[in-house]
């Protein structure tokens, strides 16, 4: 490539005004970094609701892949964009997994308050020894333990998110 000269060709103003003006604007779609503002509800298979901000001033604002949210939601919302609206079904292996197993822990009857009504099903807030707030869900009371899953309370179900996109950026 040596010796070769490079020639800037003028533009035609014309044609350049022409197309810029036959432009229409482009609507943004969600993608990985984008900030989205949606509300969501979110019900299990047989339609009990779980979660949701629709009715209320406090939709969810979240940037797309900061891990606000499961990995199937987020999924789904590729390709999104200010107006649309839809229902989407999650199975477990892309929402909030499958029960472990090894989160199953029997713990002390006195841990927990006498005035405490604990029954099979109960979801308790436990805290983590790093400080975090955990979700645990009674599966047992026996007269001196409580036998309690740590997996998330909504796993091995599926669940279904409807959303309405109210703004990307």
């Amino acid at each position: 490539m040596a010796g070769m000269r490079i020639k800037r060709i003028p533009a035609n103003p014309e044609l350049v005004a022409a197309d810029i003006g036959s432009m229409a604007p482009t609507e943004k779609l969600i993608r990985p970094g984008s900030i989205v503002t949606m509300h969501y509800s979110l019900a299990l298979e047989d339609g009990t609701l779980v979660d949701s901000t629709f009715g209320t001033d406090e939709p969810l604002t979240f940037i797309m892949g900061d891990g606000t949210l499961i990995d199937g939601l987020e999924y789904a919302l590729i390709d999104l964009k200010k107006g649309d609206q839809q229902s989407i079904n999650i199975p477990p292996e892309s929402g909030f997994g499958f029960r472990d197993e090894d989160a199953v822990q029997t713990l002390p009857r006195d841990q927990f308050s006498d005035e405490m009504e604990l029954k099979p099903g109960l979801v308790i807030e436990f805290e983590a020894p790093s400080g975090l707030q955990v979700p645990g869900t009674v599966l047992e009371v026996k007269d001196d333990a409580v036998v309690v899953d740590f997996s998330h309370p909504l796993a091995n179900r599926k669940v279904i998110f409807n959303v309405q996109i109210l703004d990307v950026q």
